[in-house]
């Protein structure tokens, strides 16, 4: 089982997944490996002999431990996975896993900010300082395009394209698309790329490497998505009023936004790089959530009759 899960990870590795990914389904799988150890002799494990109650009885024990049926959804969902490209390979001549059934739950909305909030949390960064005019940049763009922390550490100069305003970006599984640019977010782009020399490192061989990076650590180094992470983090926690936001939640305000506004929903897919629409429509709920509060706060016949 262990060469089997080995060719499966490589294979994930080449579709171009998120190192959090691959290191998430890895995880799940020697856990399962490690369950299913007690049902054979000297611990070799044969897959075509691991049946559909086996991988049941392990989706149990985890959710006697106390997993919630989010955890063992995405664990049921890793092992179906899993077990189809075994079949597909002719690693095994049955899947088990096939009819496998993923628990329910309940999908829970993602943080957002208001656009008021949005606006206090662009206005924070200190613009006398080269700093606070490159994290100015940073946050205008990852709210003016909808990004993953992962395409802005990605993002180059040679992608970006301010006269157009659009920035091509290679998202999740290596796929590229291309994403409009704000205004805003372009003039704020501008006035850092006037001082972006100012991050160079002054080795010759490591100003040559990041010569297209976009942005810079104060060493001269591409951000790496943790510096990224962190510089954010350090924003929202002056503006959030509640815990649970992060810098994903820009990319949530994004989207939620221009649907609110009247966005097409297909649009917004493309510009967020999702592969299916109902990913997309996530969304839709939160704008219907936020309309019908609007509605109850404003319409008279919806108000409390005292």
């Amino acid at each position: 089982m262990k060469n089997s899960i080995t060719q499966y990870i490589r294979t994930l590795i080449s579709r171009g997944l998120s190192q959090n990914t691959i290191k998430s389904y890895e995880k799940d799988l020697l856990q399962l490996m490690d369950f299913l150890t007690k049902y054979f002799e000297n611990e070799q494990i044969d897959l075509n002999s691991v049946s559909r109650l086996y991988l049941r009885d392990f989706l149990r024990s985890l959710s006697l431990k106390g997993r919630n049926n989010r955890t063992l959804a995405r664990k049921a969902t890793v092992i179906k996975n899993f077990f189809s490209f075994c079949e597909k390979n002719d690693l095994i001549k049955v899947n088990s896993a096939e009819n496998l059934k993923i628990p329910k739950f309940e999908k829970k909305l993602p943080k957002h900010f208001t656009e008021i909030e949005m606006e206090d949390l662009l206005s924070i960064p200190d613009l006398s300082s080269k700093f606070g005019v490159r994290n100015k940049a940073i946050l205008e763009l990852i709210y003016s395009s909808g990004l993953r922390i992962s395409e802005l550490a990605s993002a180059t100069i040679y992608r970006l394209d301010l006269d157009s305003k659009l920035i091509k970006i290679i998202g999740k599984g290596n796929k590229e698309r291309i994403v409009p640019i704000g205004k805003k977010a372009v003039r704020a782009l501008k006035n850092y790329l006037k001082i972006r020399n100012q991050f160079y490192s002054p080795d010759k061989r490591a100003q040559k490497e990041i010569s297209d990076t976009l942005f810079l650590s104060k060493s001269g180094k591409p951000l790496t998505a943790d510096e990224l992470r962190e510089i954010l983090d350090k924003y929202i926690r002056l503006v959030a009023k509640t815990k649970g936001y992060s810098p994903h939640s820009i990319r949530h305000s994004f989207a939620t936004h221009l649907i609110t506004n009247g966005a097409d929903l297909r649009a917004v897919q493309e510009m967020l790089g999702h592969s299916n629409l109902s990913t997309t429509e996530i969304y839709t709920h939160l704008s219907l959530k936020d309309l019908k509060k609007v509605y109850e706060q404003a319409h008279p016949k919806s108000k409390k009759q005292d």
